[in-house]
């Protein structure tokens, strides 16, 4: 068995040194006279020299901008920090100078539709011919154009298209009901809205054309909507004022020479993307195109390894921040492959079936899939041609040592495993991996580059080998810009900056061991705090996960009048088994051995379902409020969730179970 802290990598001579980030290295030393050995001198030396870093960073990557900058960092007050004054580029230009030709740029597959691929040149076409058409629409700089589109290539022509001129893109998957994407769209104020009829997921396909038309009446901002014709279509527009999507791209075609770019300040809005929404309305947060451009490199090539012989793949939906990334790749000059519909349809292993049939070599997934794929006895690296995986990139949770054991067991045996934590907020991570250095079960790599993160305690002082509050000390080009309608900026600071003034508080809890290697141990506002000692949701469910006795868990924990508390422990049961008293002393023995008593609940109980939300994150502190009483629609929106209707299981055990036993 793994135990935390085991070496499970190291990269070989060739792969450190044929890294990007070993390139960079040497790029600095040739021309910055800037020698370090290893990565944590070079860490350092980014926190400590982030105007210095940013420039270099930008002169490596070859920014293209119309205009010079004046400066690096005019402000780097937080929240609030200026970058690059005077400096005009477009996040679109960029990405679409990386990759030219008959290459393809993106390769798309749905359950029921096979592989296709998009070429670089054909990408750039249908942009340059669907950009003209909005123009032609009147859509100017700084207009809204959302999207309630699924994860296929016409997305990220739609999103380019948008980014090119100069509007700000925002996007809703289609599996999102109405009145969760009015929560979001509404705050923006959107003049165009592209929208599709419907979506297939798990055999079956979802009518979405009466969530269409209402969004068409009740967006009042709205002029323009765009049909993109989906698995619904019955040759009616679903508006009559709707413009149909292949009218607009049957124009002439469109040099790049002949096109226009809207080149924009380096702070000009290019996305707008939303928090999760389960406890209030979804926070609108707003991204810039030289922040997302500086970051998106960074990260891409970086702390990804990126370039353009890469290809990469993270299964997502256009909901969720992973779909912005995924254009990092092309940002990058690599290929990207998007998966439209179920990740286990028609076959819990079709994921690896479409890496191995596109050639990926970055897989990403989370740990919540990698937990599905190893209880169902899943062994890709046996039915399928993974020999281009050279990276697995896991991130939405934190991953246990036996979830990397399994990918290294069942993936491939020689991976450089990068496990990466950020957010929606900042569009980038703010722990993740560093080619040049081993991998050790359940850590992450490393802090990445110019990302001064600390694990704090309360007085502000940083912590090693303790858990602390994850903080931010110094300002990152892709922090928001703001939130959207917020506009004396007291949302956004209440949100970060209200615990340790000046600096970002993520909300999770981290820890930095003495050779920088990162734990994140779930969100901070979801403690479990037992008798004064402050444990990770992460822990209980790392235990919870190994266990072929459990399918699915939640733990909460309630602080009850008098000083006392009651940790209950929710149990989704595998079918067909029972919660017996004796599974349920293999669930406190493994908790008190692995970790201490203090993990042990108070009580386990069956539940059918674990409350998520869309984009796959338990609901820890709803149902926390839930338990102590607080009505369901007051502290979660069901729109935002995958299952809603499991909230009343949880209504019910609070209303029958007031009396708790601690």
């Amino acid at each position: 068995m793994v135990n935390e802290g085991d070496l499970l990598w190291t990269p070989s001579n060739a792969f450190r040194e044929n890294s990007k980030l070993a390139g960079f290295m040497r790029w600095l030393a040739e021309n910055k006279g800037l020698h370090f050995e290893h990565y944590d001198a070079l860490w350092q030396w980014s926190v400590d020299n982030i105007e210095a870093f940013w420039e270099a960073a930008w002169q490596y990557f070859g920014l293209h901008s119309s205009t010079p900058y004046s400066q690096v960092l005019a402000s780097s007050k937080m929240p609030g920090a200026k970058w690059f004054p005077g400096a005009r580029l477009n996040y679109a230009r960029n990405l679409l100078a990386a990759g030219s030709g008959e290459k393809t740029a993106i390769y798309a597959v749905g359950e029921q539709s096979a592989m296709r691929e998009v070429s670089w040149r054909q990408l750039q076409t249908q942009v340059f011919k669907l950009a003209t058409a909005m123009r032609d629409m009147g859509i100017s700089p700084g207009d809204r154009v959302a999207s309630y589109l699924p994860n296929i290539p016409e997305t990220i022509v739609a999103f380019l298209a948008t980014a090119s001129i100069g509007a700000v893109w925002s996007s809703c998957s289609p599996d999102f009901g109405a009145d969760s994407v009015l929560d979001r769209f509404a705050q923006i104020e959107p003049k165009l809205l592209f929208a599709t009829d419907g979506y297939i997921y798990g055999g079956k396909t979802f009518d979405r054309r009466e969530s269409a038309r209402t969004l068409a009446r009740e967006l009042k901002s709205l002029r323009h909507l765009v049909y993109l014709p989906g698995p619904v279509a019955d040759g009616e527009a679903l508006t009559p004022q709707a413009k149909d999507w292949r009218e607009l791209l049957s124009g002439p075609e469109i040099s790049a020479a002949d096109f226009e770019f809207e080149d924009t300040a380096f702070n000009h809005p290019l996305w707008i993307v939303y928090s999760s929404g389960t406890t209030g309305p979804p926070k609108p947060f707003v991204h810039g195109h030289g922040g997302v451009v500086l970051e998106g490199l960074k990260f891409g090539h970086l702390h990804l390894n990126l370039d353009a012989d890469a290809c990469l793949f993270f299964f997502t939906t256009t909901g969720w921040i992973m779909w912005n990334l995924l254009t990092y790749g092309l940002l990058c000059g690599a290929s990207v492959l998007l998966v439209d519909g179920n990740p286990m349809a028609p076959e819990p292993d079709a994921l690896w079936q479409h890496a191995a049939d596109a050639g990926a070599t970055l897989v990403g997934a989370s740990p919540a899939f990698i937990n599905q794929q190893m209880k169902l006895g899943i062994q890709p690296n046996q039915k399928f041609d993974l020999s281009r995986v050279s990276t697995m990139l896991v991130s939405g949770s934190p991953i246990s040592p036996e979830q990397m054991q399994w990918c290294y067991e069942n993936v491939q045996q020689d991976l450089w495993l990068v496990s990466t934590s950020g957010g929606t907020d900042i569009a980038s991570g703010f722990v993740g991996g560093a080619p040049t250095l081993p991998v050790y079960a359940g850590e992450i790599q490393a802090r990445c580059l110019a990302v001064d993160v600390h694990a704090l305690d309360d007085a502000g002082e940083a912590l090693i080998d303790e858990v602390g509050e994850l903080v931010v000390r110094k300002p990152m080009p892709s922090m928001p810009l703001y939130f959207w309608g917020d506009t004396n900026h007291e949302r956004y600071h209440d949100s970060y900056f209200d615990v340790y003034p000046g600096q970002w508080r993520h909300g999770d809890f981290l820890k930095v061991n003495l050779r920088g290697g990162c734990f994140i141990l779930g969100r901070s506002d979801s403690t479990l705090n037992r008798h004064g000692i402050r444990i990770g949701t992460a822990e209980i469910y790392r235990v919870l996960d190994d266990l072929e006795e459990i399918a699915d868990s939640i733990i909460v924990n309630l602080e009850l009048p008098g000083s006392h508390s009651f940790m209950p422990l929710f149990v989704v049961m595998p079918e067909g088994r029972e919660l017996t008293e004796e599974i349920q002393q293999v669930i406190k023995k493994s908790l008190r051995e692995r970790y201490s008593p203090r993990h042990v609940p108070d009580r386990i109980i069956r539940m059918a379902a674990v409350p998520y939300t869309l984009t796959g994150k338990k609901l820890e502190v709803p149902l926390r409020k839930i338990l102590m009483g607080a009505a369901p629609d007051k502290v979660a929106s069901p729109d935002a969730m995958q299952n809603p209707e499991s909230l009343e299981l949880y209504v019910d055990y609070a209303t029958n179970q007031k009396d708790y036993e601690v």
